[in-house]
């Protein structure tokens, strides 16, 4: 059970960094986002976002699902921190 925790808080923390490189992209915009190696970004990152894109939608130009989607990872590594902990220990 510590294999599968550890390896998805992994998992996560790589995650964050791929969304983190693809919001920071997002302030380029001569970026064309359907030549590799940015086509393969959009393809992990996009459908992520776009749950959050359905509950908060751009307001004003301005994308504020990344913000609700790093704090749900976040909030979910944190969540898993404790049970990794936990079946380390044997509980």
């Amino acid at each position: 059970m510590t294999v599968i925790l550890g390896t998805l808080s992994s998992f996560i923390s790589i995650y964050f960094g791929l969304l983190l490189i693809r919001v920071l992209l997002t302030w380029f915009p001569n970026i064309e986002w359907y030549k590799q190696p940015f086509a393969s970004l959009s393809q992990i990152t996009d459908p992520y976002l776009n749950l959050f894109r359905s509950i908060i939608p751009p307001l004003g130009g301005m994308d504020f699902s990344p913000m609700l989607a790093f704090l749900a990872l976040s909030f979910l590594q944190q969540a898993l921190a404790p049970l990794a902990a936990g079946t380390s220990i044997g509980f």
